[in-house]
């Protein structure tokens, strides 16, 4: 299935690739057998003279149109009005508080006491002796002979690297404001 798709679009492409060469080819032929035309300039057309500027019109003056005076409101008089009268509230008998009558008190039981229980014995079991070790003597390890030492090389001393010191950030200085001091509020 896989050949046949492949074999397939070869073939398209093959039919392609002809068709475009061919139709360039057929292109060329025409441009090379179709003699080219020469137009004529453009014709140019004449200048049409200027008209002479007329002045603008100016426009005449309206007059302005004016209001009468708005009429003067006469105040009304403002309408006092009595003050109502505020009915006083009577005050309601004071209620004496109910009395509480008092809870009889229970009679405090005594807490009963546990009986104390006879302890059980339990017979102690005899433990059995476990029979000690036999006591071996550590094998001797041997001497290992020592190796001779060896001198150890000279390091060579390396010259630190010192960092210059950092220098010290400068901040410009705090612009001094002056605000007035507020008033005491009375």
């Amino acid at each position: 299935m896989l050949r046949k798709n492949t074999m397939s679009s070869l073939v398209f492409l093959m039919a392609l690739l002809l068709s475009c060469s061919s139709m360039s080819s057929a292109a060329r032929h025409l441009e090379e057998a179709v003699p080219k035309k020469e137009y004529p300039p453009h014709p140019v057309a004449p200048e049409t003279p200027k008209e002479p500027e007329l002045p603008h019109p100016v426009a005449p003056e309206v007059p302005k149109h004016e209001l009468p005076s708005h009429p003067a409101m006469p105040e009304l008089p403002k309408p006092e009005l009595p003050h109502p009268a505020v009915p006083e509230v009577t005050k309601e008998p004071e209620v004496p508080h109910p009395v509480v009558p008092e809870v009889p008190k229970e009679h405090e039981l005594p807490h009963p006491t546990m009986p104390e229980l006879p302890k059980p014995e339990m017979p102690h079991h005899a433990v059995p002796e476990v029979p000690k070790e036999l006591h071996v003597p550590h094998p001797e390890v041997p001497e290992v002979p020592k190796e001779p030492e060896l001198p150890h090389p000279a390091v060579l001393e390396v010259p630190k690297h010192e960092m210059p010191p950092f220098p010290k950030a400068e901040l410009p200085q705090k612009p001094e404001f002056h605000f007035p001091e507020p008033e005491a509020k009375p």
